[in-house]
């Protein structure tokens, strides 16, 4: 019998397992999509780097509630605060932080199904990132909902009235990791 040879693409799909079903999550996004999460990561991952806290890049799943079954999610950043609940290639613990940035296939869950699962298990920091807008929308958890607190869109030319390039935004549980909009879309347009 002749060997079928496989592509790694073959074998390898990203995906996700919500309610039951499982959602492919290739092909991959595009570029600006990577980008823009490896300029959060880089910021994040250098503040953390002496402390007991991980941040991850679309590489571990979340188990979001494994006591009821072995459902599970892919976050784009994520940051993980209790070594003990990691385990293989997932996180059975509760992000404090977590970060989607939207890509065309899947925008929609990520602004609704996942927006509540990340509500419901408890991560206290949600925000979606939109790289063609340059936009970031930025929620706290509070009371047990997600409430809108900062949303916005760069302006980086300087002589435009609502230039905002150097605003600063810091993570809400960890106020010491900061970044500006202009480092959060670095090189994004290049």
């Amino acid at each position: 019998m002749p060997e079928v040879k496989k592509n790694y693409s073959d074998n390898y799909r990203k995906t996700e397992k919500i309610n039951g079903i499982i959602y492919n999550m290739s092909p991959a996004a595009n570029f600006r999509h990577g980008i823009v999460n490896g300029n959060i990561h880089r910021i994040i991952a250098n503040a953390l780097r002496n402390s007991v806290y991980r941040v991850f890049m679309e590489n571990l799943d979340f188990k979001y509630h494994p006591d009821i079954n072995d459902d599970y999610i892919v976050p784009d950043i994520m940051v993980a605060c209790d070594r003990k609940k990691l385990k293989g290639g997932a996180y059975y613990g509760t992000p404090k932080f977590v970060v989607e940035t939207l890509s065309p296939s899947t925008s929609m869950r990520d602004m609704t199904e996942k927006k509540d699962i990340y509500e419901q298990a408890g991560v206290d920091e949600y925000w979606i990132v939109l790289p063609r807008e340059k936009g970031v929308n930025i929620y706290y958890l509070e009371n047990g909902k997600y409430v809108l607190k900062f949303s916005y869109i760069l302006e980086d030319d300087k002589e435009e009235e609502h230039y905002n390039a150097d605003t600063v935004i810091s993570l809400r549980r960890f106020p010491d990791i900061t970044m500006t909009l202009e480092e959060i879309f670095e090189n994004v347009d290049e």
